[in-house]
């Protein structure tokens, strides 16, 4: 029986190693980057969103060592930037908890934390939030899951935020990288009590529920093939590889990208290396 209290992909955090820089290449790219967020002392952490809608991109990096960030600097001393972790929207996170400890799965959390917020006309108020997350050691691909739970979303989703140069609407896929597809589909789906379907090309499709994103499980060939053209130097041959991204006018994200752009079949693709080890792949809506 599917979780009640969890539904489809909320965000894909992206960890960088350096999150001022990594918030001006976006900008650059053509998106339009949130106020910079910084996160509790126990967090250690300070980010950057993406807005879409219903979901969004995090750009996340450590400010500070703490025991909390212990496993995202650990992602980044193995792997280097990229997809380290993906949320799931959660009703209530508290009984969420319960749903998967009921499985047999001990939960990390549920977590209450706030950040401040700049709003457009200057003042400063706050998002605030709950999650939790799935044990560690439960990562599909090597990606870690977590459920989390907007308090404020009018603190989140702002208009302004949500126009993007390039177009950008909202993500399609979440594409994660492994040796084997079917294994870490199949362990997904187990964890948010989902189906996992093989692709054509033998990769593995997992629904993340509702009308929200797809994770895709492939090999970096099977990846290589469905976007040629594009380097993939720099991702490892498991973890998170790439979004693909709706655009609401692929003429107006070729423009924005500018020198970044790729045109690999009938989308547009920024390689890794020029987005902080994340393929970007844009498609039509």
């Amino acid at each position: 029986m599917a979780l009640k209290n969890v539904i489809g992909i909320d965000h894909a955090v992206v960890m960088v190693k350096d999150l001022d820089k990594a918030a001006e290449n976006y900008r650059q790219l053509g998106f339009t980057v949130s106020p910079r967020g910084t996160h509790s002392a126990h967090m250690g952490t300070g980010n950057y969103t993406i807005m879409f809608d219903p979901d969004y991109m995090e750009l996340l990096g450590v400010l500070v060592a703490t025991e909390h960030n212990a496993p995202a600097r650990a992602f980044v001393e193995r792997h280097g930037e990229g997809i380290e972790r993906i949320a799931f929207t959660a009703i209530d996170s508290a009984a969420g908890a319960e749903e998967i400890r009921a499985r047999g799965l001990t939960p990390i959390g549920p977590t209450d934390f706030e950040r401040p917020v700049t709003l457009p006309d200057g003042t400063i108020s706050a998002a605030k939030f709950r999650t939790f997350m799935w044990p560690t050691a439960e990562a599909p691909g090597g990606v870690r899951i977590f459920a989390c739970q907007h308090k404020t979303r009018e603190t989140v989703w702002i208009p302004e935020l949500m126009r993007h140069a390039n177009a950008a609407r909202r993500i399609k896929q979440t594409l994660i990288a492994t040796p084997e597809p079917a294994k870490e589909a199949a362990h997904l789906a187990r964890l948010i009590d989902r189906e996992a379907k093989t692709d054509a090309d033998g990769a593995a499709t997992v629904p993340s529920g509702g009308d929200r994103a797809d994770f895709v499980y492939l090999t970096l060939d099977q990846l290589a093939k469905r976007y040629p053209g594009v380097p993939l130097n720099g991702l490892s041959e498991r973890g998170g590889a790439a979004l693909v991204l709706i655009s609401g006018d692929l003429a107006a994200t070729e423009r924005a990208l500018g020198s970044a752009a790729v045109r690999s079949g009938a989308g547009i693709c920024v390689p890794p290396a020029k987005a902080n080890g994340t393929l970007l792949a844009f498609v039509a809506g």
